[in-house]
């Protein structure tokens, strides 16, 4: 199975705690709407390229529009995006289409268009319902807008809905979370993603820190609230198939499941990543300067990696156990190493102190395994 990404860069605003490449309209000096068109030919070259491309020539099964705020682009722009790929691409039938959206982009027009023009699965970045919290991490939207959006979604013909949300919050308690977790369930989501607020470098959320006008939640605290995750959404039927994402019976993301097994994916757009049969690459992270490389022809790759065979082993250990867990045969087969007896001692020990189990020929962590995951992953190294 191979997967497409599209980076689409573009926001309406920026918020303080994120560090993937994009532009608002008050980072730039070209005219925004220029910028935009610009981009959508550069992307659309891009494509063409890259189908060209014999390497290439594979099955995929899911696309998936991430950034920025790929729902600022309007219905139409998204349907030629994905007839261009299926010009240039062999793309499933019954592919997995996701579009990354920003409550208050959208209303249930457009999201009637955007469902239309082929997406199938909507990923809303909600983050909290609490209006504080979205004060603070200076989203654009509104909790009420959120729930209505969610729940236009459905009425717009998607049957598979997801939204993020984001915990560990300065200042904030496990009962807020708890709260948040509760009106989550109430809207009756496929798949939910939990992720621990992260302080990343170069953002206005770093600088506050650094500044003493921030202080993060203690680790416990944050820890307390990752186990209240678990534990309410397991009562309530959610699978969890990742250290942050947890879905209904049949909903897992099958796009983010080509990350977490190593399968191959290509990427478009500035700053985007792709990964084929142990290469990686990345493109240029500037908008005209991905531009400018297309307007020759050229692909805007900044740089790229081929993984050597412990990197590889590394990665697949790593990946395995933030997910479903490593499957013992497959990574017999492909590193022509027992993991059960090259890592004896430290398999063991997680077994015996029920950070992990054995299920299914796979060795996969246990919930007490999960809040240390980093941890126990830096041991196999």
């Amino acid at each position: 199975m191979a997967s497409l990404y599209l980076h689409i860069p573009f926001c309406e605003h920026k918020c303080i705690y994120c560090d993937f490449y994009s532009i608002a309209p008050n980072e730039t000096k070209d005219d925004y709407s220029s910028l935009v068109q610009r981009f959508l030919d550069a992307l659309d070259h891009e494509i063409r390229l890259r189908g060209q491309d014999a390497t290439f020539q594979s099955t995929y099964e899911t696309i998936f529009f991430g950034g920025g705020t790929p729902s600022l682009l309007s219905p139409s722009s998204v349907g030629a995006i994905l007839n261009q790929l299926s010009r240039n691409f062999s793309v499933s039938d019954n592919a997995e289409i996701t579009l990354e959206t920003n409550p208050g982009t959208v209303d249930i027009g457009k999201l009637r268009e955007f469902r239309s023009a082929g997406i199938n699965r909507m990923s809303f970045g909600i983050q909290s319902f609490h209006e504080k919290d979205l004060q603070f991490l200076t989203r654009i939207h509104t909790a009420d807008q959120a729930r209505d959006n969610v729940r236009n979604a459905f009425k717009a013909g998607f049957d598979n809905v997801s939204f993020d949300l984001i915990f560990a919050l300065p200042g904030q308690t496990r009962e807020l979370w708890t709260s948040n977790l509760t009106q989550a369930l109430e809207l009756n989501p496929t798949h939910i993603s939990c992720y621990s607020l992260i302080v990343e470098p170069n953002t206005p959320l770093y600088r506050m820190v650094e500044a003493k006008q921030v202080t993060p939640l203690a680790v416990d605290e944050d820890a307390e609230m990752y186990e209240q995750t678990m534990t309410v959404l397991a009562k309530a039927g959610f699978e969890q198939y990742e250290i942050s994402n947890f879905a209904k019976p049949g909903f897992k993301c099958r796009h983010n499941t080509t990350y977490w097994s190593h399968g191959n994916y290509l990427s478009f757009g500035p700053s985007a990543h792709s990964f084929w049969n142990g290469k990686r690459w990345w493109n240029l992270s500037n908008v005209n300067g991905y531009s400018d490389s297309l307007s020759k022809s050229a692909v805007p790759v900044a740089g790229e990696e081929v993984l050597s065979s412990q990197q590889w082993l590394d990665e697949t250990i790593y990946l395995g156990l933030r997910s479903e867990g490593i499957h013992l045969p497959a990574f017999e087969r492909r590193f022509h190493k027992n993991l059960l007896k090259e890592f004896k001692t430290i398999v063991d020990g997680l077994l015996s102190d029920n950070l992990a189990s054995i299920e299914e020929q796979r060795l996969r962590l246990t919930s007490t395994g999960y809040l240390v995951c980093d941890e126990i992953c830096r041991t196999f190294r």
